[in-house]
């Protein structure tokens, strides 16, 4: 997919000023990438953004072979004249450098969304899996050896990949030269913008129908609302929801668990069960809707997250947290585990211990669940997260000072 996107207003008092073109690859743009690229474009209207993204579809494929589709499909596109190139770590930039030369003289930057060292791997694929393939491992080093600059959109997947990068490097049968290592050691973390004006002016329009509808009825004070806004896969931690549930349920807590989220052909069986027993918490809750599913349209969603009291993460595998970040944004608690890249964001207050047992783990979830559940019915305003570090104008500044020095170093 090709995109442009220039913003005319930023020109308009200097006739002769040209905007920066900037070209953004995305070999694998799945909905934190397209979101990532959506919010800059709006964050920095003053560069002008060429889009080039690919479906997050047939991943092996996707990751090794979008250089070679990218090259013979679109070589007008990628020979014209660009001031930075903004590339996903997922794109094979040293091939793509090779099919199309012009490339390599454009000061470019390298994201990191995610790495693969840290994903999870669930038991049918490591049954399936004999030879470990690090074809996926392999192109972001790569890619991220021919970069200007190297971004990352937390510590903890900054800190993963050089500890995965570490340990691949020392099984390889061939050494590695040390300077590789630290080529990639000199990276910095830059996150995600997600959108705060958009989010706190649309929380702002509920914040006042939310109180009137609580005041006004006793059973909305009682009851504690819970939000789960994870994709529908093993990596967000279906089992841990699961568990959740059960005890919700097996007690009939005055708790009510809704479910977001995209969901995909081949989910979790877990899934089936956890929208069983959502039926069966309507049923005694008396709740007249409770939302288990994915939600069409940003305005909607947003609703259903001005309305709750606590977003919830069961999360294996989390390399920011961008859906509980604007369920906080909108005026949500949150309940996270006590790693991945939840504690840059969250303090101890937000946070429950992951244990070995999912049983364990969810008695935890649940006794903070309860806690919140009684500071609501007293009136007592449940404690918010502040995020200011990723402030719509802080994010914005932070970007200018990465993109800036390396767009004046091309001209100069």
């Amino acid at each position: 997919m090709i995109n442009t996107s220039t913003n005319k207003e930023a020109c308009k008092n200097n006739e002769n000023a040209i905007p920066k073109k900037i070209l953004l690859l995305s070999a694998y743009d799945a909905a934190s990438h397209k979101l990532w690229r959506q919010r800059l474009t709006e964050l920095l209207p003053q560069f002008q953004w060429i889009h080039l993204s690919l479906p997050p579809r047939n991943f092996a494929w996707k990751i090794r072979g979008n250089s070679l589709l990218w090259a013979q499909s679109e070589r007008d596109l990628l020979e014209q004249h660009y001031d930075l190139l903004l590339a996903t770590s997922m794109v094979d930039l040293a091939s793509l450098r090779g099919f199309v030369p012009s490339l390599g003289s454009i000061p470019t930057i390298v994201y990191f969304h995610e790495n693969q060292f840290e994903y999870p791997i669930d038991n049918e694929r490591k049954e399936s899996r004999a030879i470990d393939n690090i074809e996926p491992k392999l192109v972001p080093i790569y890619s991220a050896l021919c970069a200007n600059k190297i971004l990352f959109n937390s510590n903890f997947n900054r800190d993963s990949f050089l500890e995965g990068v570490r340990k691949l490097f020392k099984k390889l049968p061939d050494k590695i030269p040390e300077a590789a290592y630290k080529a990639l050691q000199k990276s910095e973390v830059l996150a995600v913008p997600i959108g705060q004006k958009k989010i706190f002016d649309f929380a702002a329009k509920h914040q006042q129908e939310k109180a009137n509808k609580v005041s006004s009825n006793q059973l909305n004070r009682d009851q504690l609302q819970v939000v789960w806004n994870h994709r529908w896969e093993y990596d967000k931690g279906p089992d841990l929801l699961l568990e959740v549930l059960r005890i919700l349920v097996k007690r009939q807590l005055p708790i009510v668990l809704q479910l977001a989220g995209e969901k995909f052909r081949h989910s979790p069986l877990e899934f089936e069960e956890i929208c069983n027993l959502i039926s069966k918490q309507a049923s005694y809750t008396k709740s007249q809707s409770i939302q288990c599913g994915y939600i069409e349209g940003q305005s909607t969603y947003y609703t259903l997250l001005c309305s709750v009291d606590v977003v919830l993460s069961t999360a294996l595998h989390d390399f920011q947290g961008l859906a509980i970040q604007e369920a906080c944004l909108a005026g949500c608690t949150p309940l996270v585990p006590d790693d991945l890249a939840y504690p840059e964001y969250f303090c101890t207050a937000f946070r429950y211990q992951r244990c070995e047992q999912n049983t364990q783990s969810a008695a935890n979830i649940v006794a903070r669940l309860l806690n919140w559940q009684k500071l609501k019915s007293m009136g007592t305003i449940l404690p918010k997260a502040e995020l200011s570090e990723l402030a719509d104008q802080k994010l914005s500044e932070n970007y200018q000072k990465i993109f800036l020095p390396l767009i004046t170093a091309e001209k100069d």
